[in-house]
């Protein structure tokens, strides 16, 4: 048996979640990203997210002992105009990736490359939410109407002002941030519902754009976009009041079929159960109030065969662990009320006790 044989052999059989240990895992990511994490610099403010929001879940938010600190690291991200800022220039300005997407502006003032991006501006607002920072000190006026900028004609977003491909992960992100900022200002609601509801597909879930294939990712952004922005209400199965928007019944049906006689969940037909699909999946039946769909012994015991012997989850039992995984299994197990985990806010991705502080 070669080394990496001997690696994976070390996966863990446990029939128990080992809290202890993927709090280590987790602080240990907190001090020092590994080297393989390098090549995903331009996202380091949505690996900081993983791992705060990682110790949120995991009841250890203690351990962060300056969340000042935290706070005046997420906040440098932010990209402020040098100048009185022009509504009409197409910038955005939220929150930066990393450092090496931050360019200083040119001798007049112009940002010519500021790549403040949606998806790193939520993870910095959610992680501003986690640590407590009060968000109305956030010029949010400015972030929310330089953020429609990013909306296109159909209702979509791109991420970045110098454009990027455009689907439902960014209507999600926009979603998410006027609802953390309480302020709609950002976006066009209507336009918005539109475009989610052209990626509605005939099977009953949705694509990531118009005509895609339905895919679980794509489902919880439309889903949990259209419960924040209130078009659709909260625990739609458990009352009487039926949607016009979707067929919830379809879309209940292609749902309940993603979970596999393995007892995990697959983002699409035909392909493997993986670990983040237990949230993807998993939270938009908690939004809809049907998560007693899920065969929940089933489904722990699949997330347990993904339970590295030192931490950490994978997407597959037997490979190794990694920080997006570990993550998503740990929404999965709060979802599932493992003893000492805090309850997720399925709508936003964070603990319940974050969204609250709104």
């Amino acid at each position: 048996m070669n080394s990496t044989q001997n690696l994976l052999s070390e996966s863990s059989s446990s029939s128990s979640m080992d809290k202890d240990l993927h709090v280590t895992f987790i602080e240990m990511m907190y001090h020092l990203l590994p080297s393989p994490y390098e090549s995903q610099e331009i996202n380091h403010l949505t690996l900081a997210y993983f791992v705060i929001s990682s110790l949120d879940f995991l009841n250890s938010l203690h351990l962060l002992t300056n969340k000042e600190a935290v706070s005046h690291w997420v906040l440098s991200f932010h990209l402020h105009p040098s100048t009185i800022p022009d509504p009409n220039n197409g910038q955005f300005y939220g929150f930066h990736g990393s450092r090496t997407s931050m360019f200083p502006p040119d001798q007049t003032g112009v940002l010519l490359h500021n790549n403040s991006h949606l998806a790193s501006t939520y993870s910095a607002l959610a992680i501003l939410k986690i640590v407590g920072y009060d968000l109305s000190n956030i010029d949010s006026e400015l972030m929310l109407s330089s953020m429609r900028n990013l909306q296109q004609p159909d209702g979509s977003f791109i991420p970045i002002h110098t454009g990027g491909e455009k689907d439902l992960r960014f209507v999600y992100c926009a979603a998410a941030i006027c609802f953390m900022l309480n302020n709609w200002s950002g976006m066009d609601k209507e336009k918005a519902k539109d475009y989610i509801l052209h990626c509605h597909s005939y099977d009953g879930g949705f694509g990531l754009v118009p005509g895609a294939e339905s895919q679980g990712g794509a489902t919880y952004c439309a889903i949990a976009s259209l419960r924040l922005m209130g078009f659709i209400e909260d625990n739609l199965l458990s009352s009487c009041a039926s949607s016009s928007l979707i067929d919830v019944p379809l879309l209940l049906d292609w749902i309940v079929q993603r979970q596999g006689t393995d007892g995990g969940i697959q983002g699409r037909p035909n392909k493997s159960s993986d670990t983040c699909y237990a949230f993807w999946i998993g939270a938009v039946l908690k939004i809809l109030g049907g998560y007693n769909f899920v065969d929940s012994k089933a489904l722990h015991g699949f997330l347990l065969a993904c339970q590295y012997k030192y931490g950490g989850f994978s997407k597959f039992p037997g490979e190794f662990p990694d920080l997006y995984h570990s993550y998503y299994a740990f929404t999965a197990f709060s979802m599932l009320q493992e003893s000492g985990f805090n309850s997720l806010s399925p709508e936003l991705g964070i603990t319940q006790v974050a969204a609250n502080g709104l």
